[in-house]
């Protein structure tokens, strides 16, 4: 591995513990926003007036701004599957703090997601060489980087206008959906950003060209609504559900967007192109365990589960034991 991969792996797992924690306390801080007014899930944003939900999105500030680093040094293939560590530290803290169930399988969930990120470390390409902002501009304007973007932007309005107002309380794709699309356009945002903040470091102004604030104005777009879909989702789902299937969604196109744009596997063989998507599969494999035997723990329910009051009048999501009784008998 180059110099500069390494400092882009180790910020990315930093970002990764971040952003992993900052999960449960943004979680946290809605459901105590939740108890007392209109909950996000519905529209409602009485979180903004809570400090716990603050103190998690501040968290999650200091992951991106970490992730945001890693990027300008290592290529989107390398940094952006890194995230599955912050599926294993949300699922963790989930079963310690918020009480959701977490199966033995879903141990080996984990350890699949952490041998999977280990191959994809291992085979990743080098990064680009660029010396402009200007570059990666002339790389955003290519007619094949456009016509995947002007799809993304279209499944966006679609699905924001015509599936999340019957379907986003039931089905956590489309919410999760809205986020990685977006996403997938903000991550070619950030590595531009910190390709021109980098250059600029070093010496070589980026900040004078409008390119650099172009970048800037679609970044800002992108994640305030990405935000604000993680927050319904977060607000309606489970923990364990929301977390894997955005990282899977977001990836894959994460990916797709970056071999479209910056043309990551024109520098590689057949054979480190192959060992990095079996790698990916391999991710991919844990989340879902991680995903299906949420399930298993709660006996087979649905995505969405209900909510109960514990003693302390704070809701959790799960069955009380009556609920489990009453199921059993005849």
């Amino acid at each position: 591995m180059s110099a500069d991969n390494v400092k882009g792996l180790v910020l990315a797992l930093s970002s990764s513990a971040f952003i992993g924690a900052s999960f449960i306390i943004k979680k946290m801080g809605l459901k105590k926003a939740g108890a007392s007014g209109v909950r996000a899930g519905v529209g409602g944003y009485s979180y903004l007036y809570e400090p716990l939900w603050w103190a998690g999105m501040i968290t999650m500030i200091l992951g991106e701004v970490a992730n945001f680093a890693a990027y300008a040094f290592a290529p989107a293939i390398l940094v952006t599957p890194l995230g599955a560590v912050s599926i294993i530290i949300s699922a963790a803290l989930a079963h310690i703090i918020l009480r959701e169930s977490l199966h033995i399988f879903g141990v080996l969930g984990c350890v699949l997601c952490v041998v999977g990120s280990t191959t994809i470390v291992l085979h990743a390409p080098q990064e680009r060489e660029i010396d402009s902002v200007k570059e990666v501009w002339d790389l955003a304007t290519e007619p094949a980087f456009l016509c995947y973007a002007t799809i993304v932007i279209a499944a966006i309005l679609v699905l924001t206008f015509f599936y999340i107002p019957q379907y986003g309380q039931t089905h956590v794709m489309f919410y999760v959906g809205v986020c990685s699309l977006v996403g997938s356009l903000s991550v070619m945002g950030v590595k531009a950003l910190g390709i021109a903040l980098k250059l600029t470091f070093s010496g070589i102004n980026q900040l004078i060209y409008p390119q650099t604030w172009a970048f800037t104005i679609a970044v800002l777009i992108c994640v305030v609504t990405q935000m604000n879909y993680l927050n319904k989702a977060l607000d309606t789902f489970n923990t364990a559900v929301v977390s894997p299937v955005y990282y899977v969604m977001f990836t894959s196109l994460t990916i797709l967007a970056s071999v479209i744009m910056f043309k990551d596997w024109d520098r590689q063989d057949p054979t480190q192109i192959v060992t990095e998507l079996c790698g990916f599969v391999i991710i991919i494999s844990g989340t879902f365990l991680l995903h299906k035997t949420k399930d298993m723990a709660d006996g087979g329910l649905a995505l969405r589960l209900p909510k109960h009051a514990d003693e302390n009048g704070f809701t959790y999501e799960g069955i009380p034991l009556k609920c489990q009784e009453s199921s059993r008998s005849p």
